[in-house]
């Protein structure tokens, strides 16, 4: 029987402020970063990776977490856990005292994305598939056993769901068939990032038309000239065919944010996203009644799924954003995934951070072929940046998501990656240029400098 024997987890941060990548009117500066997490077990050649996704300091908060939500793992036969991924995922979310700190949300539930991220790979290298593969292979009792469906049963309740998947078996095959033809559709948030210049804006833009791109999101709230200035632009080099999107970040109130959008309404954007605080379920449904008809996006600050249930009860959202390494890994995703099939909203998952495209793109496919049936209104963010630091980058072309075929979650760095990068003391951050952005940004976790715990 094979073991696990050791769990390490790297405080992983790449300087992307200095380029402006990922720049918005909430978020102008950040390091995308991650708490990376490796299952070690006794067979050489078999090993578990996830992650979180955060932008920079606080990242070591995530790494200190997911130590803690890993260690009752160590020991553990992995032939045993990957038979009841719903079972250890609840074994782990009910830590009752690491729950206190949550629950279910903030530092302590991005921590267990991370590690059941790493187990959900794990799972996908010993059954030799891709997880979107391993997902759709799973029958609906399957699926459903390893949802979490606690707390949703005034929405969703398990003969539901049942039925939800039930549907669409017959058909799986038909729909795998057309996506390793066509791909899975997605859009560029690469061009719009808001710290980039209007000439790296246009020149970008004409690069994503020219690459097959049909859909583009473009970063506002920040000043709402700039706003009417940059939409010009992008409406002048895409046309009036492709789909323009906005994203203002959390950045407004709610009566701000519907005087701003009905502003840029004659842009014709197909959502505005996150134009209030995540939490504010009846501020979103406020907005959507008032700036219809262009639809509200929000979600990838969505810290659990009854957040989820609320926002679709609520009728608040017109796409919904989950993002694969907040909510508490596919667990809780595939409960959001069935929560948003029944209400009729379609899921376009937020990619906008370092490895967040590797793993969407599973979760799509999954949706597609499993639980919603349908690409209307259907499309998955692509942002450019860092996938060479990825075993297995996701595969982009003509504006779509090519199947992967790798086995697991691609979620496996390079050691190269992780030697470079890992903040304090990797290659790049200790060199002397870097010192000044290392002094800045202490670590909480530096007094454990393996970041391990493990059985001898």
């Amino acid at each position: 029987m094979t073991t696990i024997t050791a769990v390490d987890v790297h405080d992983v941060r790449f300087p992307t402020s200095l380029s402006a990548d990922g720049s918005d009117a909430m978020n102008k500066d950040g390091d995308y970063s991650a708490a990376y997490v490796v299952l070690h077990t006794d067979d050489p050649s078999l090993s578990g990776f996830g992650f979180t996704f955060t932008i920079g300091r606080g990242n070591d908060l995530c790494v200190a977490a997911a130590i803690q939500r890993a260690q009752p793992l160590i020991g553990r036969e992995v032939e045993a856990i990957v038979a009841d991924l719903g079972g250890i995922y609840r074994e782990l979310q009910s830590d009752s005292q690491l729950r206190w700190l949550g629950p279910d949300k903030g530092v302590i539930h991005l921590a267990l994305a991370a590690v059941m991220n790493a187990v959900w790979d794990l799972a996908a290298r010993v059954a030799r598939k891709p997880l979107w593969r391993l997902l759709v292979d799973m029958t609906p009792e399957q699926l459903v056993d390893i949802a979490d469906l606690r707390y949703l049963s005034d929405a969703l309740t398990r003969d539901e769901a049942l039925a939800l998947l039930r549907d669409l078996e017959p058909t799986k095959q038909q729909r795998i068939s057309e996506l390793d033809r066509d791909g899975y559709p997605c859009y560029t948030t690469s061009a719009g990032w808001l710290g980039y210049s209007d000439e790296k804006l246009r020149r970008l833009c004409q690069e994503a038309v020219d690459q097959g791109y049909k859909h583009i999101k473009l970063k506002v709230g920040a000043n709402r000239d700039d706003d009417y200035r940059r939409l010009s632009i992008a409406r002048e080099v895409i046309g009036w065919d492709a789909d323009l999107m906005i994203d203002a970040n959390q950045v407004w109130d709610v009566p701000e944010a519907i005087e701003w959008v009905n502003t840029l309404a004659e842009f014709k954007p197909l959502w505005i996203e996150e134009p209030t605080s995540p939490d504010d379920v009846l501020g979103h449904a406020a907005v959507r009644k008032a700036v219809a008809p262009i639809g509200v996006a929000s979600g990838e600050h969505g810290m659990n799924r009854v957040l989820f249930k609320q926002m679709f009860q609520a009728e608040a959202l017109d796409f919904c954003q989950l993002d694969s390494a907040r909510l508490g890994s596919v667990n809780e995703i595939v409960a959001v995934y069935l929560m948003a099939a029944k209400f009729g909203v379609p899921v376009c998952p937020h990619a906008g951070g370092v490895g967040l495209c590797e793993l969407v793109q599973h979760l799509s496919i999954f949706d597609y072929v499993s639980v919603s049936g349908s690409l209307d209104g259907r499309v998955t963010e692509f942002v450019d940046h860092l996938h060479e630091h990825f075993v297995e980058p996701c595969i982009v072309t003509d504006g779509a998501y090519r199947l992967p075929g790798a086995p697991g979650y691609s979620a496996e760095m390079f050691g190269s990656t992780i030697d470079e990068f890992s903040f304090p003391n990797g290659s790049y951050w200790s060199a002397p240029s870097a010192a000044v952005a290392a002094e800045d940004a202490p670590s909480v976790a530096e007094a454990a400098d393996a970041h391990s715990v493990g059985v001898a």
